[in-house]
């Protein structure tokens, strides 16, 4: 049995678990409890205290949203596919983007994330099309350009498909190389590393390399940035 089989089950035992008489001492939890509270241990930022909170909160849910819990993450499972273009996650392969004949072909936005996609998006500034690495270099924790996306970006770049979108918008050939490259990577050590790395491999593939320019400060997280900044460091964006 996998992981994500022990969590649905784990929930499936909580959806027939209806009180607490049976437990004889605090932490003498019964398996269903103690099975998907290490689940939630596994997840970024949860830490035991976190986990067991979000395991009582679910028990005193009534059976129909437990279960309706298990199907969602079931759906997650089932139906996100990854976009076999651009990394990000989707309903369809292509992804909406990639698929999207209005989208600006010639400029392509380099990302740790898929969400950091959303992010970008929120601002409405941003038309080109998108590439996810799937993290950033890390040297501590081992993360070497092999373990990125960097050379699916290559092959990219070199080997342009012929264009997913039909029809194409006027001015525009089939499979347009690439004018542009943002790097949108977060603004930490790990991300900068990450910035060098890519400019210097790219320099001699593509006219203009940009970075995200004011407005995001040292150190912090795409993700987690407000439109209106997002929108500045699009707007602002430097070579690199």
């Amino acid at each position: 049995m996998d992981t994500f089989t022990a969590c649905i089950s784990a929930i499936a035992g909580l959806a027939g678990f209806t009180g607490l008489a049976g437990l004889a001492k605090p932490m003498n939890f019964p398996p269903p409890i103690t099975r998907l509270t290490q689940h939630f241990r596994g997840l970024p930022g949860v830490g035991p205290r976190t986990a067991a909170r979000f395991v009582f909160a679910l028990l005193n849910k009534p059976d129909d949203e437990l279960r309706a819990f298990g199907h969602a993450l079931i759906d997650l499972k089932d139906s996100i596919r990854t976009c076999t273009r651009c990394f990000n996650i989707s309903l369809q392969n292509p992804c909406a983007i990639c698929a999207d004949p209005k989208r600006d072909a010639s400029t392509l936005c380099i990302v740790a994330r898929p969400q950091d996609i959303q992010a970008i998006e929120e601002t409405r500034e941003y038309s080109g099309l998108y590439h996810v690495l799937g993290g950033a270099l890390n040297i501590i924790e081992g993360v070497t350009p092999e373990q990125l996306r960097i050379k699916e970006l290559l092959s990219r770049l070199d080997n342009p498909s012929p264009d997913l979108r039909s029809p194409s918008p006027p001015g525009r050939g089939q499979g347009e190389g690439i004018k542009e490259i943002i790097l949108a990577l977060n603004p930490d050590l790990e991300g900068e590393a990450t910035s060098l790395y890519l400019a210097k491999l790219l320099k001699a593939r593509v006219p203009r390399i940009t970075r995200l320019g004011r407005g995001l400060q040292q150190g912090a997280d795409l993700e987690y940035a407000d439109e209106v900044t997002l929108i500045n460091a699009l707007k602002g964006r430097r070579e690199i």
